[in-house]
């Protein structure tokens, strides 16, 4: 199975619902990652979850 294509654009105006700051892309782990905030969001089937109680603190 071939993982869904991700918008870039998309991507690249999404910002941390936290912070509202940018956000990089973990293509490997499929997250977008806040680095301000501390918080990996995932994706899933090609659409972000930009829920902070879905997202994983990173240490």
């Amino acid at each position: 199975m071939t993982p869904p294509q991700i918008d870039r654009q998309m991507l690249e105006a999404l910002v941390c619902p936290q912070t509202q700051d940018t956000l990089s892309f973990d293509a490997e782990a499929m997250e977008l990652i806040s680095k301000s905030a501390r918080l990996a969001f995932p994706i899933r089937d090609g659409i972000p979850i930009m829920l902070i109680d879905e997202a994983r603190k990173l240490d």
